[in-house]
């Protein structure tokens, strides 16, 4: 019975053994690999250089918020 019992444990540990050289030689086997895609870009972000415009409202109260929001409301109504 202990020469089967040896011969199991040797099965095991050669079966332990290969897969953790397996996993060891993938993962320096995937350091070489480039990454598959990029990131697609949101349609409406502007291209880079291109000027944005923006609006602090942090400062505001709700009239003056009110007062800048009409004012960019004519601005896009007037571009139109």
């Amino acid at each position: 019975m202990n020469h089967y019992l040896v011969l199991v444990y040797g099965i095991c540990f050669s079966l332990i053994g290969g897969a953790a050289f397996a996993m060891m030689w993938a993962n320096i086997n995937s350091l070489d690999i480039k990454p598959r895609s990029k990131k697609r870009k949101h349609p409406e972000a502007p291209e880079p250089g291109e000027e944005v415009m923006y609006v602090d409202v942090s400062g505001m109260n709700s009239e003056q918020f009110n007062n800048q929001k009409q004012k960019l409301e004519n601005l896009f109504n007037n571009e139109n």
